[in-house]
């Protein structure tokens, strides 16, 4: 599914309550699309989401589009969630106020006949619903490249979308992980890593209008731990990175029999803590089951969450300088500067 409700924000550059980013981090964070739900968890019943510490309340209507919206309802602070949806109006469940799509109160149930005030409406945001999941943009002040996993409606490939991951760490130092290639002989020897096969062959990044593509080429095979012997001898496994700044990477690896892809959406819910939505699709293997799958991506991710949820400083370092970097970790420095580029921190925290 691929719709998209543009909506106004009333109030572009109000930080949420208890913000954990500074101001301009979160300015510069704010006009980028985030998931923050599956398709699938929005119906009409009210959803409650977080994004970059603004609480949201997500609703789909009888036309089957979504709405997007502060979770507080204006007359006496009630998260909005808590209610319900009642003819395509979302309803609130302290005194019944109800808010249609556009988020113009339509009627104050204590006082059916006043007028109703200017101010008794609420803060709406563009939503869209792409590759099984749906994703909000805070700030709608000009348009930004959305992160393209096109792959996903080609019906020569099948669809894998696997549970989200929640993970007690910055969302950037969980893309930078993502995008590291050093780390398989020793983070992923449960899973694929080959422990005797450590070194990093270079590998070239370019820059690119929405981020950077690192085209990593080496001998680790990305079958699990049982099924290497299916690796033909001598072949070399591509993988290769893209990235959406500020936390959207895609890897697509070629096998022997075909291309996997995966894309690596991670929601900032506030400056420590992400959900990672990560919809895969292949072109082979068709048959076989999509439990292995699932079962994999949770083993390889859960390898990832452990390690990544230990790093300290917690914040991703911007300032190159403070870290060592090695010839293996062109991504990561790519990284760093892309984010240092759209004018976040030296300590940037999400």
């Amino acid at each position: 599914m691929h719709t998209t409700q543009e909506r106004s924000c009333n109030s572009a550059f109000i930080l949420p309550r208890n913000c954990t980013f500074t101001e301009t981090d979160w300015k510069a964070l704010a006009p980028f699309w985030y998931p923050i739900a599956f398709s699938h968890e929005v119906t009409d019943r009210p959803f409650a989401a977080k994004l970059l510490d603004e609480r949201l309340v997500l609703f789909r209507l009888s036309d089957s589009s979504i709405v997007a919206a502060r979770d507080l309802c204006l007359h006496r602070g009630a998260p909005l969630s808590l209610g319900w949806v009642e003819n395509d109006e979302l309803q609130c469940k302290y005194h019944g106020v109800r808010y249609d799509k556009s988020g113009q109160c339509t009627r104050i149930p204590a006082q059916p006949d006043a007028a109703i005030p200017a101010r008794l409406k609420l803060t709406t945001y563009a939503v869209t619903e792409r590759y099984g999941l749906v994703w909000v943009r805070l700030v709608d002040n000009g348009s930004v490249h959305f992160p393209d996993f096109k792959e996903w409606n080609d019906p020569d490939y099948i669809q894998v979308l696997p549970a989200s991951v929640a993970i007690e760490a910055a969302a950037g130092r969980q893309v930078e992980g993502f995008l590291d290639v050093s780390h398989f002989a020793f983070v992923h020897t449960e899973s694929f890593g080959e422990r005797e096969n450590q070194e990093v062959p270079d590998y070239p990044v370019d820059r690119l209008p929405h981020g950077f593509r690192a085209d990593y080429v080496s001998t680790v095979s990305n079958y699990p731990h049982g099924l290497k012997h299916l690796s033909p001898p001598g072949f070399k496994w591509r993988r290769l990175f893209e990235v959406w700044l500020p936390f959207t990477a895609k890897l697509t690896v070629t096998f022997p029999n075909g291309q996997l892809h995966i894309l690596n959406a991670a929601c900032p819910v506030s400056a420590r803590k992400t959900r990672l939505f990560v919809p895969i699709c292949r072109n082979f293997d068709k048959d076989a089951p999509l439990q292995d799958t699932l079962d994999f991506n949770d083993q390889v991710f859960g390898e990832d969450k452990d390690i990544v949820e230990e790093q300290y400083p917690e914040d991703l370092p911007i300032a190159l300088q403070d870290e060592v970097h090695i010839a293996g970790d062109k991504s990561s420095i790519a990284y760093r500067k892309g984010l240092a580029a759209l004018g976040l921190g030296r300590s940037f925290t999400a």
